[in-house]
């Protein structure tokens, strides 16, 4: 078979019609609409890129990236079958890649069907790595594998735990979702369940926060972990009631102001250690060094555009980034399985890791029973 010759250029709304017949052609399944093209020629923060010859559109990559995290996802990618073997799907990857780069992205990743052996030997040739498995995936029911690329290089070194990933079920459950991950990743004897995310927030929430349900406070994750038979310990850098700025009524402070202090009081009478000071990142990574599991506040704003506290759990870590389990992938409109292992720069993390005008900054650092809490003699605490 000759060799043909294409172009590669950046896709664009004329293209929406070649497009539609492009994927009819290359997809029985797990198509994408008419209006999702549509959606992705309009939208930013993608890279959408299409190989054509004189005659026609015969191939096209999709990347999506995600704001506040350093990750690319290869959403979709289409070649002709005629055209296949002939180099274009390994030029639009090449190509997706140097913009993801320039783009500041650190990991391309993907999904593929587990018997598209093809498509699998290319993926491996240009070096992404297998890292997972999502069963009964696509509408067909076939299991997916997921692949992953380093396409910037800063560090080769990332230490990482198996930490499960759980969804929450709730607008406001993310601190029970993040506890459970933490828990569960330790003892894997601990098990899940909705129930158990519905109860941990009956224990740890504030009542209120800003005009919807309570958040959850840091002492109050921390002592159900307790009575879950973790050790846990408080990282927080204010002393005073949480949340309290974004609620109004008079009444619910002094409510928020009682839960907190009751908290304090539980906190004391059970010693578990509070650090009343900023944590930082060499804090979270010798405590997941030592094998516990961080859970960390963070504000979602660099994510989603909106100013909303959101608990996340730590899952590894590198030179240049530290990655979260993020329980709400609707938060940044992702899939499940871009929230486990979220790349987010170590530049970045500072200041996402802090909410609100007051700058509070708090982790509970959960870890198996016995074990002793993180070296710093030198910082104010509480409790023994």
């Amino acid at each position: 078979m000759n060799k043909i010759s294409f172009q590669l250029r950046e896709a664009v709304g004329e293209d929406l019609q070649a497009l539609k017949q492009l994927e009819d052609r290359c997809f029985d399944y797990d198509r994408l609409s008419r209006r999702s093209l549509r959606h992705w020629l309009t939208t930013e923060n993608k890279a959408f890129i299409v190989a054509e010859t004189e005659r026609q559109l015969v191939g096209y990559v999709l990347v999506i990236y995600y704001r506040g995290t350093q990750l690319a996802r290869m959403y979709s990618l289409a070649v002709l079958p005629e055209y296949q073997g002939q180099g274009v799907a390994r030029q639009l990857i090449n190509a997706a890649e140097k913009q993801a780069s320039s783009a500041g992205r650190l990991y391309m990743r993907l999904e593929v069907s587990h018997d598209n052996l093809r498509a699998i030997k290319l993926y491996e040739s240009i070096g992404y790595q297998r890292f997972g498995i999502f069963l009964d995936y696509y509408d067909d029911h076939k299991d997916a594998l997921r692949f992953q690329k380093r396409i910037r290089y800063f560090s080769e070194q990332q230490l990482h735990a198996e930490i499960p990933w759980f969804k929450q079920n709730t607008s406001f459950t993310c601190g029970p979702v993040s506890l459970m991950m933490a828990m569960h990743a330790i003892n894997k004897n601990y098990q899940p369940s909705q129930h158990e995310e519905l109860q941990i927030w009956r224990e740890a929430t504030t009542i209120f926060m800003m005009a919807g349900h309570g958040g959850c406070h840091p002492f109050g994750l921390a002592l159900a972990a307790r009575q879950r038979g973790f050790n846990a310990e408080v990282w927080i850098n204010q002393e005073g009631p949480l949340f309290i700025s974004s609620v109004r009524d008079e009444n619910k402070k002094r409510i928020v102001e009682m839960v907190h202090n009751d908290y304090c009081e539980q906190i004391q009478e059970l010693g578990v250690v509070t650090h009343y000071t900023d944590i930082v990142q060499d804090d979270l990574t010798e405590a997941f060094k030592n094998g516990a599991i961080p859970i960390v506040l963070i504000s979602t704003y660099q994510m989603d555009q909106k100013k909303v506290p959101h608990w996340v759990t730590v899952s590894g870590y590198d030179d240049y980034c530290l990655y979260v389990h993020d329980p709400d992938p609707t938060g940044n409109q992702q899939s499940d399985i871009d929230c486990q292992y979220l790349p987010i720069a170590r530049s970045d993390f500072d200041g996402m890791s802090c909410f609100g005008g007051d700058r509070l900054r708090t982790a509970v650092i959960i870890r198996k029973p016995g074990t002793g809490k993180l070296r710093n003699s030198q910082r104010k605490q509480r409790g023994n």
